[in-house]
């Protein structure tokens, strides 16, 4: 990985983990943020507390999951390796050793950019930047890594939102 990558990754570690509260919020967002599940229980709350809209909760849902799923093929194919320096710390688990995109990154965006549009509040501006710097101070990421999660969630939230949109989908010409 590039030697700026590995400075970046490590600056944000040396400048924050030490923060009180900062990782035990981090490996809060690690867990909520696991292969999109937090996301899911958040839609399926919306779900059931919003029945007017509830297909617009579970289309949320099913957006999280697809673009954390779009995430995990292209990890395959990429099979960047998670960070691994001497001047980075790992501070949380992860379910495999691939790194790029970062899943976290890519559930997160897509949730955000479907249920901003769902209840009308600025979520990815309030969701996706913590989530990214939570990925980068556990150090299980690179910059590059929850970057371009961030751009793929968001894309696959948008691909998802113009297909409602031209098929009549309720709420989807919002």
């Amino acid at each position: 990985m590039s030697a700026v990558e590995v400075r970046a990754l490590a600056a944000v570690q040396r400048n924050l983990a030490h923060r009180p509260g900062v990782l035990a919020g981090a490996r809060a967002m690690s867990h909520f943020g696991e292969h999109a599940l937090g996301w899911v229980a958040l839609a399926g709350a919306g779900a059931v507390l919003d029945r007017p809209r509830r297909a617009q909760w579970a289309s949320a849902a099913v957006g999280a999951v697809g673009a954390h799923a779009v995430s995990i093929a292209v990890k395959r194919v990429v099979r960047r390796p998670r960070p691994d320096h001497p001047s980075v710390r790992v501070g949380v688990s992860t379910p495999s050793k691939l790194s790029f995109p970062s899943s976290h990154a890519t559930s997160t965006a897509a949730a955000a950019v479907l249920l901003g549009r769902l209840t009308g509040l600025p979520l990815p501006a309030l969701l996706v930047p913590p989530m990214l710097l939570s990925r980068l101070v556990l150090g299980v990421h690179y910059p590059s890594d929850v970057l371009v999660g961030a751009a793929l969630g968001a894309a696959t939230a948008q691909a998802l939102l113009t297909a409602q949109d031209r098929h009549g989908f309720p709420g989807g010409d919002r």
